[in-house]
């Protein structure tokens, strides 16, 4: 019987199109591997769902728990596709002899090429003077002068994969960087050029805080009230982390009534943002609905990280990129925690 791969249904048709593209479904065929991609959408997967499979590709923000895994034994690989993988039980997954992957390599440069387009908007006024030029406001363009880039400091909560690249990036403008990782990075962070602090020195120091750690109970409202207070009322917030790493309802406040200045945000509490969020109202936000770095590299980079390690794992190797384990097989990488790589796409 050939190694059955289960595709989840939340972002793809049953012909295996999707939301990002033609993600190589097809690679799988020409390695001998068999796909099908499951008629139901759900929140969390069933054991029913997956009693038949040897992998089960994720390709949105399904939950996979404990009571996910069939009791049949087969299943042997979870893939993320992309970097994120905070809806995984990946405990229950390694206990279970469960191989959970994900592609954070991939999506680094796509996403720190989202924070640079972030930095921008929020540093030109981009959406509202897209919006004065629309609705016939040209006479307003005088009051929406941007706080500009020249001499401002940028300051990087979680310098993994994703923070260090975006730390590259803005380097290169030849912005000065802070940075707070919970584990140590000052390797890294001496190789870039970047000045590490603790997290309150972070939020204190920078014009612009951008939010790139990983959700999981640690980082749970790391950005909350008191953080928010530490913040210039000058300063501009990008989370392209996960919503729930940052208090929405602190921050709305703050954005509200002009103690912080601005806000650039691909994530959210609950997804999708409902229309009528007050966040959808303040011109001083710049929103995007969690696919800012949806480009056509990052579909190529992540869907040819995922399929070589659905193929991998299919033929008992060892995938780059794992999340779990150690594993009787062999020892494969094991991400805490305190590894504060970005969350997914």
């Amino acid at each position: 019987m050939a190694y059955q791969v289960v595709v989840t249904r939340g972002y793809a048709e049953p012909d295996g199109t999707t939301v990002f593209g033609d993600i190589g479904l097809s690679r799988l065929t020409d390695a001998g591997l068999a796909w099908r991609v499951l008629a139901e959408e759900v929140e969390e997967l069933r054991p029913d769902q997956l009693e038949e499979a040897d992998a089960v590709l994720v390709l949105g923000h399904e939950r996979v728990s404990a009571a996910s895994i069939p009791g049949n034994g087969r299943l042997r690989h979870v893939a993320r596709f992309g970097a994120g993988f905070d809806a995984v039980d990946t405990g229950a997954c390694a206990r279970r002899g469960v191989l959970v992957t994900n592609t954070g390599a991939a999506v680094r440069r796509p996403v720190a090429d989202s924070v640079i387009a972030l930095l921008y908007a929020l540093s030109h006024h981009l959406v509202v003077k897209d919006r004065l030029v629309r609705e016939g406001r040209w006479a307003e363009r005088g009051v929406w002068r941007g706080p500009g880039l020249t001499g401002a400091t940028v300051g990087i909560v979680g310098l993994g994969g994703i923070g260090l690249e975006a730390a590259h990036r803005v380097r290169a403008q030849g912005l000065r960087v802070l940075a707070y990782n919970r584990s140590d990075r000052s390797r890294e962070a001496a190789e870039a050029g970047v000045e590490l602090r603790s997290l309150d020195g972070v939020l204190a120091e920078s014009d612009y805080v951008v939010v790139t750690v990983a959700a999981n109970p640690g980082t749970r409202h790391l950005i909350g009230e008191r953080e928010l207070s530490l913040m210039r009322p000058t300063a501009r917030l990008i989370n392209v982390s996960r919503g729930v790493v940052v208090d929405e309802g602190a921050l709305t406040a703050r954005l509200s009534d002009g103690r912080l200045a601005g806000a650039g945000l691909d994530v959210f509490t609950e997804e999708p943002l409902k229309a009528d969020s007050p966040l959808t109202a303040l011109d001083n936000v710049t929103l995007a609905p969690h696919s800012l770095c949806w480009t056509d590299h990052y579909t190529a980079a992540v869907s040819a990280s995922v399929m070589a390690s659905l193929i991998a794992v299919s033929r008992g190797e060892r995938p780059d990129e794992t999340v779990n384990g150690p594993f009787p097989h062999g020892t494969w990488a094991h991400r805490t925690e305190h590894d504060d790589e970005r969350d997914s796409t």
